[in-house]
């Protein structure tokens, strides 16, 4: 049960004041009935707003194909960001949604948003070791010697006091390859390769756990039900 000006609030509705005012002009009802108190609880499967049940009440868990050029974070001095994809009012939202981890500026692909906090520290978690697979152009051809380098789990990355846990690399054309990781140091995959003298051009996440992108296009989200990641784990 919840307030309902608390509620409205952090479903991205409005804030605490204009929900008061919603509540006074009759727009807000709990299981049928005029609400005329916004300190009224309420279960919010049982709030309508204008009629309307509210939006996605229980929260938001979404798979989006991230374009090239946009960002991951909320701090709009670093540029255009992959929040500006979704409706405004989930931008609004409190738990605001956040990315599950996140892939650099020029990075494409599958990206996990959500604004369940304990789902974002579960799938980050390093105990978890969730597969994550990237596929990665270079600018020098690729030699058998970098799979087991890439497998040993002794690669040493600038600045990193722990080497990189074990990873699976398969190439696939002279500069290209895929890699599965289960951790996710910052721009890793970028490092590992550069840690080998090569530096990479375009990178990819086709690949979440048991996620992919299937057809979806760049720039789009689909929803994924909560609990999809429950016997995760």
């Amino acid at each position: 049960m919840r307030r309902l000006d608390q509620l409205l609030a952090n479903l991205g509705y409005c804030s605490r004041r204009e929900a008061r005012a919603w509540v006074e002009a009759g727009r807000v009802t709990v299981a049928g009935s005029v609400a005329d108190d916004p300190g009224q609880k309420a279960a919010p499967a049982a709030v309508q707003v204008d009629g309307e049940p509210l939006d996605h009440p229980d929260g938001l868990l979404l798979l989006l194909h991230k374009p090239a050029g946009l960002v991951c974070s909320h701090d709009e001095r670093e540029g255009p960001n992959i929040y500006s994809l979704l409706p405004p009012r989930w931008r609004l939202r409190n738990p605001q949604i956040t990315s599950i981890g996140r892939l650099d500026k020029e990075t494409t692909g599958l990206l996990l948003l959500t604004d369940q906090t304990a789902l974002v520290h579960r799938l980050t978690s390093p105990k978890h070791k969730v597969p994550k697979i990237y596929r990665a152009t270079v600018d020098r051809d690729l030699t058998p010697d970098l799979i087991p380098l890439f497998a040993a789990g002794t690669l040493q990355l600038e600045g990193e006091k722990e080497p990189c846990r074990p990873a699976e690399l398969k190439i696939t054309a002279p500069r290209e390859a895929e890699l599965i990781l289960t951790e996710g140091k910052y721009h890793q995959v970028r490092r590992m390769f550069a840690a080998t003298g090569r530096t990479v051009l375009a990178l990819h996440r086709i690949r979440f756990g048991e996620l992919d992108l299937d057809d979806q296009p760049a720039g789009q989200w689909r929803e994924l039900p909560l609990d999809t990641f429950d016997s995760a784990f």
